[in-house]
């Protein structure tokens, strides 16, 4: 008895539909035409005898079935990307392509300190980078679509493994005119947080602002929201409150031509740490902690000749 399998290229396209919920940028995103792919995924449904996909002409709907395939072929692929990565870690560390997610509030201000390092002694490592909030990708990460993810902890990624790298302090930065008590770093309840600037929901920055003030019910109260740490700057910047920065985006620069003055923090919990997290029994696990390393030492050095 002959039994016929699904093709890898079919369980791409079925994973791609659902995560466009469109058959033209499906089709885009696996670089086919919207024919070869729609008819890729009717052969599917023909070779296991059920419908996944009810087609409308505005509308593409995932069955129940068509649901719990998609999430078993995410993981059938997954599987086979890693048969690639077994044959890459037995050979040269950190070469071939690695795709990485990278928040926003670490992406700008880190990446161009260490990218030239990482270029210069790893040459044939083809580093595909996606800057994206922790939440989306972390969900990337388990997905398969990225291979691990460099955030700021703490945050629940689920089940990863974590390499820290170190630790970023915030700091409170205000408008130039504004006062705070005392000379030296700033105590927590000194900082007015009725003008507290903070970050859209979905970044992970704003949960550990809300932290060092200890006042989660904040996260409703915010009259001002930004959608980035350089929105938040210009908003500082024309009086309409003070916000918390991480001291890598004040040492790239981000103050750079502003009257924003900014201190340290008197709190137990005024900074994030840096880590690099990916899948758990990955077999790419000596390449992460070898990346890990490099960015380390690589932010060190920055750090140190800044100083």
């Amino acid at each position: 008895m002959t039994t016929y399998l699904p093709t890898l290229k079919q369980l791409q396209y079925l994973v791609a539909l659902r995560d466009a919920g469109h058959f033209g940028r499906a089709a885009d995103a696996c670089y086919v035409t919207q024919s070869t792919l729609s008819a890729g995924i009717r052969e599917l449904e023909t070779l296991i005898g059920v419908t996944l996909v009810e087609r409308t002409r505005r509308v593409v709907r995932f069955t129940p079935l068509g649901e719990r395939i998609v999430d078993k072929a995410r993981r059938v692929l997954r599987e086979a990307d890693e048969l690639g990565e077994i044959a890459r870690a037995a050979g040269r560390p950190l070469v071939g392509e690695m795709r990485m997610s990278v928040i926003p509030t670490i992406a700008p201000f880190l990446l161009p300190r260490i990218l030239p390092q990482l270029r210069t002694e790893y040459p044939e490592l083809k580093l595909f980078l996606r800057e994206e909030p922790t939440g989306p990708a972390c969900e990337a990460l388990h997905h398969g679509r990225t291979d691990c993810v460099l955030l700021a902890l703490p945050y629940a990624c689920g089940e990863v493994e974590v390499e820290p790298l170190f630790d970023d302090r915030l700091l409170v930065a205000f408008p130039g005119g504004d006062t705070l008590p005392g000379s030296g770093p700033v105590m927590a309840e000194d900082i007015d947080e009725t003008r507290l600037l903070l970050l859209e929901d979905g970044h992970c920055l704003r949960d550990h602002a809300l932290a060092v003030c200890a006042s989660p019910e904040l996260r409703g109260q915010a009259a001002m929201l930004g959608t980035s740490l350089h929105t938040i700057v210009q908003m500082v910047e024309n009086g309409l409150g003070v916000t918390m920065l991480p001291e890598m985006a004040i040492g790239a620069g981000i103050l750079r031509g502003t009257g924003i003055d900014a201190r340290p923090i008197d709190a137990d919990r005024a900074a994030r740490r840096i880590a690099l997290v990916w899948r758990k029994a990955s077999p790419r696990e000596r390449d992460f902690r070898l990346l890990a390393e490099v960015l380390r030492t690589a932010a060190q050095d920055r750090t140190d000749k800044s100083r």
